[in-house]
């Protein structure tokens, strides 16, 4: 099982998202979302890494992506942004039944979820909690279809606790997680992982796989 300290940075106390991205840019250590887990069906690997910290309020992840083919048809949050150049980042409170998933296109557009697994209990958060997740992406905002080439882009989020019902003066020590790379829907279908996954068949709803996050 994989494991990760989170360190508290007080420098993206109270920053606008655009300053969080230019301080990852500059500071931090990247870890990869490189485990290929179904290597015969999808073998086709697109660089992802990521940096993550923490500020008094929130966990802020920066997402660097180097792949083939880009695309942004989801403009809507919960729309299904799996489809399109996505990242993702899954949390669970240890001992809790439930987790919470958080999907984003390349361009920031977000479909979340608190669920029990891929398919029972699934409440989307609501447009309240989803408004409240900052994002700022290198390729804007706007949608777009498939584009062929090599492309490079960083997206950076910021997910504050109280969106996975954690109050920031009462941190638990840790949180269950993995961190995934797809694109469902793009020419060049691909699954990544942070932490392995045992599943026979591409499927990241698996928190028996998750890795452990220190805060």
């Amino acid at each position: 099982m994989k494991s990760l300290h989170i360190g508290y940075e007080p420098r993206l106390d109270n920053v606008e998202i655009g300053a969080a991205a230019d301080f990852f840019r500059l500071n931090g250590v990247f870890e990869y979302v490189d485990m290929l887990n179904w290597p015969v069906q999808f073998p086709y690997k697109p660089s992802c890494r990521f940096k993550i910290a923490r500020s008094a309020q929130s966990l802020i992840i920066y997402f660097n992506v180097v792949e083939n083919n880009i695309r942004a048809l989801c403009d809507h949050d919960q729309d299904s942004v799996e489809e399109d150049s996505c990242v993702a980042l899954f949390l669970k409170i240890p001992g809790e039944k439930n987790y919470f998933s958080f999907e984003f296109n390349c361009i920031g557009v977000c479909r979340a979820a608190e669920r029990e697994s891929k398919e029972a209990h699934v409440r989307f958060l609501s447009t309240l909690r989803l408004d409240s997740i900052k994002r700022i992406s290198t390729l804007g905002n706007s949608a777009f279809t498939e584009k062929n080439g090599n492309f490079g882009w960083n997206l950076t989020v910021e997910i504050p606790f109280s969106v996975i019902d954690i109050a920031f003066n009462d941190l638990p020590k840790t949180l269950l997680a993995n961190f995934y790379k797809c694109g469902d829907g793009t020419i060049t279908p691909h699954y990544l992982s942070w932490s392995h996954i045992l599943a026979d068949q591409p499927d990241f709803h698996q928190p028996g796989s998750f890795g452990v996050l220190t805060l």
